[in-house]
C-alpha cells in the first residue's frame, strides 16, 4: 500500500524549517515522521501526517508549494542483515530507490522504513513475493501517536 508524503521546499537558512512546522501544530496536525534533505540553497522537507489533505491545505495557505508523493512503508527485521535483505531483494529484481528514510514505527522483532521507488507497484509486487510486510497507512497511524 502506498502512503501519501509531503514534500516542501525550504530555504537553507535558519527559521525556515520552524515555519511548517508551525503551521501544522497550530491547525492541531501531528508530523507522524519526517525527513530534511539539504543542498546549499534549500532544503527538501519531507513528512507524513494523518490528514495529508488538510496538511497541503494548511502548508499552501501558509505560502508554501507542497507536492504529494506516494510512498512505502516496509517491515524490516530489527537484527543485523533485516536491511541487506531487503536490498538484496530489490537488487535483483533491479528496483529503484530514490531516497528512504526510517520512522519510529514497532512491531515484535520488526522495524520499518519509508522508500520512495521510481517505480512503486513494482516494488511493492516484489516485496511481497520477497515476503516482505508492506506497512499500510492505517497501521502507520495506528502505531504512533497523532
Amino acid at each position: 500500500m502506498k502512503i501519501p508524503q509531503l514534500s516542501l521546499f525550504l530555504e537553507n537558512r535558519p527559521g525556515q524549517l520552524g515555519h511548517p512546522c508551525r503551521e501544522l501544530a497550530n491547525a492541531g496536525i501531528n508530523i507522524l515522521t519526517l525527513s530534511l534533505a539539504d543542498t546549499q540553497q534549500f532544503g527538501i522537507l519531507r513528512l507524513i501526517v494523518r490528514d495529508w489533505k488538510r496538511a497541503k491545505e494548511v502548508l499552501e495557505g501558509a505560502g508554501h508549494v507542497v507536492n504529494v508523493t506516494d510512498v512505502v512503508a516496509i517491515e524490516v527485521p530489527d537484527r543485523p542483515g533485516g536491511m541487506a535483505e531487503l536490498m538484496e531483494a530489490l537488487e535483483s529484481a533491479s528496483i529503484n530507490i530514490e531516497y528512504m528514510y526510517a520512522f519510529n514505527y514497532r512491531r515484535g522483532n520488526d522495524a520499518a522504513v519509508v522508500i520512495r521507488f521510481d517505480d512503486p507497484d513494482a516494488a511493492l509486487a516484489i516485496l511481497q513475493k520477497a515476503g516482505f510486510k508492506i506497512v499500510s497507512s492505517t497501521e502507520v497511524f495506528d502505531n504512533m501517536a497523532g
